[in-house]
């Protein structure tokens, strides 16, 4: 593992030893799956098990063709924003695959993982990428996202076990990784915040997948770290549970579905704002 060091966005976040553990738990659900748990409807909108399958499998080999082979051929039309070019593409391979049978595209998935892998440990994850967009426009560090990867991979596999009904993939050793990375997206969500330098927001996510966060002020926007604020007056501290924060960051819940969920002291509008955060591209 190449050496990585702290950001803006806290100190890093080594996930590459989880892609091969993820992708097994993923295997041992589809492996069982008959004809009408394929078919099951998920969480995102008009796909099915099968269809969020082969947005992962979408995924995997975009990376490897994109990222290994510098194989760069879509790019958004003239006038469309990201997000729409992105949700535009995703939905033209998920309609292509509904041609593959569960079968084969349960073979590619298996294929694929051990090679992104193999791509990530070639790199200096200390070297600076492309942006994750949430986190901010800044290019970001490769380890950031790497992180980033693996939460989508993680998000889309809940999706699959809530849909067919099989046990969450809520073990810490998966689920405290993914709530770590999208803490990253704090400073980011901040950034329309004036505060003077040194104030701190704290961020909380109880149990054992969860931590203590805070984002300080400083010249040049918001920096974060783990741990409790050091302030004993911060401007906003929220704390929430582990289910209802990643839920929060992917808008699969607002913040009025789970007002009894949250506690948040100071600034409301500050607060607010953190309960807004998104750690996905939307």
């Amino acid at each position: 593992m190449a050496r990585m060091t702290a950001t803006v966005w806290g100190p890093p976040i080594d996930v590459l030893p989880l892609f091969a553990r993820e992708e097994q738990a993923l295997v041992s659900v589809l492996t069982d799956l008959d004809a009408g748990q394929w078919a099951a409807p998920t969480a995102c909108p008009g796909w099915t098990v099968h269809d969020v399958a082969a947005h992962i499998l979408g995924d995997k080999l975009g990376r490897l063709s994109r990222d290994r082979d510098g194989y760069h051929i879509e790019e958004p039309r003239e006038g469309e924003p990201f997000p729409a070019f992105l949700h535009r593409i995703n939905d033209e391979w998920v309609r292509a695959c509904r041609r593959l049978s569960p079968e084969v595209l349960f073979a590619l998935l298996v294929d694929s993982t051990a090679q992104l892998t193999d791509m990530w440990k070639r790199h200096d994850l200390d070297e600076l990428g492309g942006p994750v967009t949430w986190a901010g426009p800044e290019p970001a560090p490769r380890w950031l996202d790497v992180a980033r990867e693996y939460t989508e991979l993680w998000v889309h596999q809940q999706q699959i076990r809530e849909a067919v009904g099989a046990p969450l993939l809520d073990d810490p050793e998966f689920r405290a990784p993914v709530v770590d990375t999208f803490m990253r997206a704090l400073p980011h969500a901040l950034r329309d915040v004036e505060a003077r330098s040194g104030r701190q927001v704290g961020y909380t996510v109880t149990g054992s997948s969860g931590g203590q966060w805070t984002a300080r002020a400083a010249a040049k926007g918001w920096t974060l770290d783990r741990g409790a604020p050091t302030s004993r007056s911060p401007l906003a501290s929220v704390t929430t549970d582990a289910d209802t924060f990643w839920h929060l960051c992917t808008r699969a819940l607002k913040p009025a579905d789970v007002e009894d969920r949250v506690t948040a002291k100071g600034d409301e509008s500050v607060c607010a704002t953190v309960l807004e955060m998104v750690s996905v591209i939307a």
